[in-house]
């Protein structure tokens, strides 16, 4: 087997990324495979896939052992999902002919633009959340609507590797809205293994797997989840989101067709933001503990 050590260090830094902040696998790393190494859209998005399925328990495991995940949840998602992950692998793996390569990365390009808006609106969403959350175990579950939601986002990642992490879980808060953050991040990883795998078992049968590329992901991208889970759990992803996000955005314009004079014009303004955004959200911050300290300070 061939190991490609820049294909390694890409899944080092997009492996750090997803165990910071839970996304950002299929979002982030099959543009990377397409357009900076001339991976094929069908290759990418499989081996990206298979990746995942070894990646995803990583995280998953830590909130089983911390009791943050709804497993009947779980269970409602993955009667929907595995199906629907079957059905989008089997979809891609039977489409032939010259344009099928330029569709995935249409397809590709505009999953990113849901996700990227799907990222924002969860953002939005947490911002003004004002419901108290439910205790553990007390959620209301809705098996119809939750199994629906499965299948839409299996199908999904089955044929793009997208929307495990950044789709379903905008879903998932706008049917539950009384559950707890935790307990839909770690729900979220955990139900992300069954349909990751089904998707895995599908597209080794349909798809267009490649042993060598998988394995150069891993290489890089298993210590990075394990380092960057680490820190996850000191620090906030409110700083690096707006970083993925814009990556997602500048990824779909680039499988859509944008040219590069145009793209790079939206580099600056799009950096021009980040940076700005950034920097009155850290001024905020300070803002925000100063006047805490100054209130515990009279008292």
């Amino acid at each position: 087997m061939h190991l490609d050590f820049g294909i390694a260090f890409a899944g080092l830094i997009v492996g750090f990324v997803i165990g910071l902040t839970g996304v950002g696998g299929g979002a982030l790393l099959t543009p990377v495979l397409v357009l900076f190494f001339g991976i094929t859209p069908a290759a990418a998005v499989s081996s990206d896939i298979v990746a995942s399925l070894v990646l995803k328990p990583i995280g998953g495991s830590v909130h089983l052992r911390r009791g943050t995940v709804n497993l009947r949840l779980v269970l409602w998602l993955a009667i929907g999902s595995v199906p629907g992950a079957l059905g989008g692998t089997y979809v891609l793996g039977h489409m032939h002919g010259p344009h099928v390569d330029n569709f995935i990365k249409t397809t590709l390009g505009w999953i990113l633009v849901v996700a990227a808006a799907a990222m924002i609106a969860k953002a939005g969403i947490q911002a003004r959340r004002k419901v108290e959350a439910a205790l553990p175990g007390t959620l209301a579950i809705h098996p119809l609507r939750t199994a629906a939601i499965g299948v839409v986002g299996g199908f999904v990642v089955g044929m793009t590797s997208v929307g495990s992490g950044s789709l379903m879980i905008v879903l998932l808060m706008i049917l539950y809205p009384r559950i707890s953050m935790r307990e839909l991040v770690g729900t979220d990883l955990i139900q992300a293994i069954p349909l990751v795998g089904a998707a895995a078992i599908g597209t080794s049968i349909w798809g267009h797997l490649q042993i060598s590329l998988v394995g150069s992901l891993l290489l890089g991208a298993i210590p990075a989840v394990w380092v960057g889970a680490h820190f996850s759990s000191k620090a906030s992803d409110h700083y690096i989101r707006p970083v993925i996000i814009l990556a997602m955005s500048f990824s779909a314009l680039k499988l859509l067709g944008v040219s590069n004079q145009v793209l790079g014009k939206l580099v600056v303004v799009g950096v021009v933001v980040t940076v700005g955004t950034l920097l009155t959200m850290r001024a905020r911050a300070k803002r925000a503990a100063t006047a805490e300290l100054a209130t515990s300070s009279v008292t």
